[in-house]
C-alpha cells in the first residue's frame, strides 16, 4: 500500500507502524522565512522513543525546562495525533484520519457529505477521533415550564 505525503509517494505498511503519540504544545514564526511552526510533544514507548530519535537525527530537540520530546511541523494536525517513521526513516504525521474523512465526505456529498465534512473536521482539529460514549447535559427538573 502506498501513500502521498506532501507530493512524496512512500511506502505505508501500516501492520509494521509503531504509532507515537504527538499533543499540540505551541506555535510559533519563524523570523527567516515568516513561516508558521507548529510544535508538538512526542510521547511513546521506550523502543519508540529511540527510533524517533535515530529518525530525526540533528533534528531531534528535547524541551530544556520539562525535559519533554518534541516535534516542529510547518503544518497544524490537530491537538493530539499520531506520528510514523516511515520506511525511508523520516517522520511524518499519520494523516489517514484526515483521508478518510474527506472520503467519506465525497462518497455522500450534498448537504449530507458537507455536514460529514463538518463534523469530522472538528473532530479531528480538537483531538477526538472517537464520538464520546455520553454526554451529561444540565437537567430542567424543577423549572415551571407551564406558562410555555
Amino acid at each position: 500500500m502506498y501513500r502521498f505525503v506532501s507530493q512524496t509517494v512512500i511506502k505505508y505498511q501500516p501492520q509494521k507502524q509503531n504509532k507515537m503519540n504527538i499533543t499540540f504544545s505551541r506555535n510559533y514564526v519563524k523570523k527567516d522565512t515568516g513561516n508558521d511552526v507548529f510544535v508538538y510533544v512526542v510521547t511513546g514507548t521506550p523502543e519508540q522513543l529511540e527510533a524517533f530519535k535515530s529518525a530525526q537525527g540533528s533534528n531531534y530537540r528535547v524541551d530544556q525546562k520539562t525535559g519533554e520530546i518534541l516535534w516542529f511541523n510547518s503544518r497544524y494536525v490537530g491537538e493530539t495525533g499520531k506520528l510514523i517513521i516511515t520506511s525511508n526513516n523520516k517522520v511524518v504525521a499519520d494523516t489517514s484520519a484526515f483521508a478518510k474523512a474527506k472520503s467519506l465526505s465525497a462518497q455522500y456529498g450534498g448537504n449530507f457529505g458537507q455536514e460529514l465534512a463538518r463534523a469530522s473536521a472538528m473532530a479531528l482539529v480538537s483531538g477526538l477521533s472517537k464520538p464520546s460514549a455520553s454526554v451529561s447535559t444540565p437537567s430542567a427538573q424543577g423549572a415551571d415550564l407551564s406558562g410555555l
